[in-house]
């Protein structure tokens, strides 16, 4: 398969063609508790964002990417504030330790689905932090029993930090220089959040609580084993949206060791798909789509961090390492212009009272009709972000 064909293929997968037509719904019987109540154009459950849902949303405090991301594929999306009113939807430090709205409905499972599978799955998941503790994944077990303990009711990360480090071991504690104190390292403190069964206040300083009803995780043990069926469903949903892929890049979006995804979590209704020297992988009922994918002609603005640019497989979405350079960054990465079926180019908001100013950066000089299409969009990212105008720049 071609670069083309594949980037059609996750547009529509994706649910950025803004229809209401589902584009690779998740399978709802797969895992208890993975059913979805909703529908309608403006609804994060409707089929269409059905997908990206199921694998979480990205939200970056302060910037509003999930309430962005949806704006991209809802016809009528909710605004930062709704999605944060919304019961059916869920704020935790979930996949790479990383904030994402989750469906409710996914919490029963998905707690057990992110709990590291060994000390090997422990260190990767522990990224930078990996040398945090000589057995990884009792520390990441050890801290979520700690932090259930301590959250009993939404409580500042601040006052829990402390709180969990006193609770533990020495060795599970660090001297931060910026804090100007001694507390547990902050990639523990998030691994330990989904077994925990706590959860992310959406808004404002950063405040974790219960999970609560429905359904409720407050009175759950921890769980200590890893829920490979869920871990697996997860796999799954990642190659409907972002495949053909491979295992490695799977692995390296789940935040999981590459073994453990290859070996344990590996779906058995995958084709192999030729992609370049690549042997990649497709749920086998999508091959008749991604051979046949609906024309790619959105003009969406990518909020940064959206779902779609979280593929692993950087190269496909951009083949020219500077452009890759711009957009996948260290810190302060930008939103992606979305249009004819390629990246075309990057944004920057930033707000002056009630108007949000836009800085769009395209990689080559735009049509006319993509310039009106991309300023439409803007004005759909301001509302949904409760700003009363837009004004865009083209730089």
């Amino acid at each position: 398969m071609d670069r083309e064909r594949i980037l059609a293929y996750r547009i529509a997968a994706h649910g950025l063609l803004r229809d209401a037509r589902p584009h690779g719904d998740v399978k709802g019987g797969d895992v208890e508790g993975g059913g979805v109540e909703g529908g309608g154009p403006g609804d994060p459950a409707d089929p269409a964002a059905l997908d990206v849902t199921a694998l979480g949303v990205q939200d970056i405090a302060g910037r509003d990417t999930a309430a962005s991301a949806f704006a991209a594929r809802l016809p009528d999306p909710p605004t930062a504030t709704g999605l944060a009113e919304d019961p059916r939807l869920t704020l935790l430090w979930s996949l790479r330790g990383a904030p994402h709205y989750h469906r409710t409905a996914d919490l029963p499972w998905l707690r057990g689905a992110l709990v590291p599978f060994d000390d090997a799955d422990a260190a990767q998941r522990l990224a930078f932090q990996r040398d945090a503790a000589e057995h990884p994944r009792a520390a990441v077990l050890a801290t979520a029993e700690a932090l259930r303990a301590v959250v009993d009711r939404p409580t500042p990360k601040g006052r829990v930090s402390a709180e969990v480090t006193e609770a533990l071991p020495p060795e599970l504690c660090r001297w931060c220089r910026p804090c100007g104190a001694t507390h547990v390292y902050d990639q523990l403190l998030r691994l330990a959040g989904p077994p925990a069964g706590v959860r992310l206040v959406p808004g404002g300083p950063t405040t974790l609580a219960p999970i609560g009803t429905p359904p409720s995780t407050a009175d759950a043990p921890v769980p200590d084993t890893t829920d490979i069926g869920g871990l697996t469903e997860l796999v799954h949903r990642y190659l409907r949206v972002h495949g053909p892929a491979t295992m490695a890049d799977v692995a390296a979006f789940l935040g999981a060791s590459r073994q453990l995804v290859a070996d344990h979590c590996r779906p058995d209704d995958l084709a192999e798909v030729r992609t370049g020297r690549r042997t990649t992988y497709l749920p086998a009922d999508r091959l008749a789509t991604l051979e046949n994918p609906p024309e790619p002609d959105a003009v969406r603005l990518l909020p940064p961090w959206d779902p779609f640019l979280q593929s692993r497989d950087r190269a496909t979405l951009a083949p020219d390492p500077a452009v890759r350079k711009e957009i996948w960054r260290t810190l302060g990465n930008p939103g992606v212009v979305l249009a004819g079926g390629d990246l075309a180019g990057t944004w920057r908001a930033q707000a002056r009272g009630t108007r949000l100013d836009f800085t769009v950066t395209p990689f080559a000089s735009p049509p006319r009709h993509v310039r009106g299409e991309v300023e439409a969009e803007t004005m759909r990212v301001a509302t949904v972000r409760g700003y009363a105008d837009s004004r865009t720049v083209w730089s």
